[in-house]
């Protein structure tokens, strides 16, 4: 899990680690590159200094949160702790040691990177989605056999300049589509059965994927990922291959 950190924070924002303390060689800072700031402390401690059993070493990230009953929530959670050696009212420090899923990590770091940003970097760098789209209301396989870029509901968080890969349900379930989404809230209302629709997005298709190439099988069995419900982020890995 250190390792995989350490690979997120350096394609997502570019950061190198630092090393900054000659006796505590293995302890890496991540900042800002323009104000400097730390978004990130990754440490090896010891189990008891942690307040856990044991006395064996676990790598753990420091990671900031301006919200403070984000905070509270989050240390009820197994695996996340009040801060270690940082303000506890401020920072919270995270075991790398499989407890809290690599999903979970990069959205700490996400947030810690916004929380320590300067102004001007406050809006959030682009972000990827995976969004399902249902075959019983719209033809998604067809759907971009005319044009390039189609309207579609806008997800919870979606911005302009992020990217969204369409992942249709059954009888497909697999991602068929990578697109960029080039225009956000647009006004529309809609309401039958299940299906509510009161904002639209533009997205426009980028890459086609095969259906045996990210089914339903494959993102159980090699992405962790066992239902797509509603908009959620992609995982690290998952990134990687449909990059490929």
């Amino acid at each position: 899990m250190r390792d995989f950190v350490f690979t997120y924070m350096k394609k997502r924002y570019k950061a190198e680690p630092e090393y900054p303390w000659r006796k505590y060689d293995t302890n890496a800072v991540f900042r800002h590159g323009d104000n400097k700031k730390w978004f990130a402390l990754v440490m090896r401690v010891q189990k008891n200094k942690l307040g856990l059993e044991g006395d064996a070493y676990v790598d753990v990230i420091n990671l900031k949160t301006d919200d403070m009953f984000f905070r509270d929530m989050l240390i009820q959670q197994e695996g996340i702790l009040p801060a270690y050696h940082m303000n506890k009212q401020h920072w919270i420090t995270v075991c790398l040691d499989g407890t809290v899923g690599s999903e979970q990590v990069c959205e700490l770091i996400d947030r810690s990177y916004m929380a320590t940003a300067s102004a001007k970097k406050k809006i959030r760098p682009p972000k990827e989605w995976l969004i399902p789209a249902n075959p019983k209301y719209y033809d998604i396989e067809h759907a971009f056999d005319e044009v390039g870029e189609i309207d579609w509901k806008q997800g919870r968080g979606i911005k302009k300049g992020d990217t969204v890969f369409l992942y249709v349900a059954a009888p497909v379930s697999a991602i068929l589509y990578k697109c960029k989404v080039t225009e956000t809230d647009i006004p529309y209302a809609y309401a039958e059965r299940d299906l509510v629709i009161t904002a639209l997005m533009k997205i426009k298709l980028m890459k086609r994927y095969g259906p045996d190439r990210f089914s339903f099988e494959a993102l159980k069995k090699e992405y962790g990922i066992y239902a797509v419900r509603g908009p959620r982020g992609i995982p690290n890995n998952l990134s990687v291959a449909l990059e490929k």
